[in-house]
């Protein structure tokens, strides 16, 4: 068995789907489970009918009408016959966003989240499953929140991997087998005990294609995307960034736990578990090889750019002229815990303990909280760097015209937090 997962830029036209059916076509004889992610950006205008849903239900309304028109657009355009079963499919899919509608939610807003969110995922596999077997390529379609069992943690579920393991194996038999050749599921949700819905995190298919290898003991993932494989930073920050052919698992986990979005930070560990290999390649040029990613040792050490824009450093000392310690530490992460605000880097001296984090909407409530305790002062509008393998020219291209505001070095990696002058 092998793994595929497509995200959304793979499927976010009639177009892109046709292509998807044609990379499909030329594995038939294989094994495949298939992960899809919602189509184009069908999440985030998910996200603002869920908003809406809280403060102006006649605006929910517009909200999902878009979102209506653009799956019935595409569904149109891929199928002429109106009185297709897609079509009712999709109209019964949306009726249960329809129903939200009548009131707003009684629900916190998380739960909320994920119920409606979740439903791109739900609408893109269908249109993609009818398709293929409207050209003749035979699959099963699959509900992931059969067997992805997770916690009650909205937004950020975690997989409870005793019962997903005994779901999908007492299920196995009816997923690939000598009728099928050929599963489609969704990327990004999983299901509770209690048969709610929830989502794994932001970008979370690749991370629902290593769970489903694992699962399936897969020969290898492969996840398709718009690049032509791992580069060693971003082609539309970085004029002169190559193809990184090789990874190891080690060399990916701290690529993706430093920032670089090509690969969700959860995906390796399933996999590497099992030394399942993880392919990187291109859906626009399917037949170039694009990166592997394994146990195999690697003596590369190309430098590596990994640039998150919009940060915000905050740095905290204590009002009574006092040392950070261990309690000052534990306090600092327990509010970013509440606030669910992960850690890009962090700094400490003997009377202060900087952070870097994503610029977020609670900036203003963040700082207010940290200064019942500390005295706050903060940079916004910067930029965080991070080089793998950094050598004296990669510091030189890095900092040329850039106001240097914090610098932190290991043995194989450097950041540096700027501002562009």
């Amino acid at each position: 068995m092998k793994v595929f997962k497509f995200g959304g830029a793979s499927v976010k036209d009639a177009a892109s789907v046709k292509n998807v059916a044609a990379i499909l076509n030329e594995y038939k004889q294989e094994q495949l489970f298939v992960v899809i992610s919602a189509m184009g950006k069908t999440t985030n205008a998910l996200e603002e009918f869920t908003n809406a849903l809280y403060v102006d239900l006649a605006l929910a309304e517009k909200h999902l009408e878009t979102v209506k028109a653009f799956h019935f657009n595409i569904v149109n355009q891929l199928f002429e016959n109106i009185n297709d079963k897609v079509f009712t499919d999709l109209h019964n899919t949306f009726v249960e966003l329809d129903w939200m509608l009548d009131e707003m939610p009684a629900q916190a807003y998380d739960h909320t989240y994920d119920q409606v969110v979740s439903m791109g995922e739900i609408l893109s596999t269908k249109i993609v499953s009818h398709y293929l077997n409207h050209v003749g390529i035979n699959n099963l379609w699959i509900d992931v929140r059969d067997f992805i069992r997770t916690d009650n943690n909205y937004r950020e579920a975690k997989v409870d991997w005793n019962a997903t393991e005994l779901l999908f194996n007492s299920n196995k038999e009816n997923y690939l087998n000598q009728q099928n050749n050929l599963c489609i599921t969704q990327g990004f949700i999983g299901g509770t005990s209690e048969n709610f819905t929830t989502t794994l995190g932001r970008e979370g298919s690749d991370y629902t294609a290593s769970i489903v290898a694992y699962l399936g003991n897969a020969e290898q993932v492969t996840i398709w995307k718009d690049v032509a494989g791992v580069m060693n930073a971003d082609p539309k920050k970085f004029d002169d960034a190559v193809l990184l052919p090789h990874l190891t698992y080690h060399d990916a986990v701290e690529l993706t736990y430093y920032g670089a979005t090509v690969i969700h930070p959860k995906t390796i560990k399933p996999i590497q578990n099992k030394h399942i290999p993880l392919y990187v390649r291109s859906f626009l040029n399917y037949h170039e090889t694009g990166t592997v990613i394994n146990d195999t040792p690697s003596h590369n050490a190309q430098v590596c750019f990994i640039h998150k824009p919009d940060q915000l450093l905050l740095s905290l000392s204590g009002k009574d002229f006092s040392f950070i310690v261990e309690d000052n530490i534990s306090n600092i992460f327990a509010v970013l815990a509440s606030f669910r605000i992960k850690v890009n880097l962090m700094q400490n001296s003997a009377l202060s303990f900087s952070i870097c984090i994503d610029n977020t909407s609670k900036r203003n409530t963040l700082i207010e909280q940290f200064s019942k305790d500390f005295y706050v002062r903060y940079n916004e509008d910067i930029e965080l760097f991070t080089v793998r393998h950094y050598d004296a020219e990669a510091i030189d291209k890095l900092i040329k015209n850039k106001e240097v505001i914090l610098e932190q070095r290991s043995r194989n990696t450097l950041q540096l937090v700027v501002k562009t002058n």
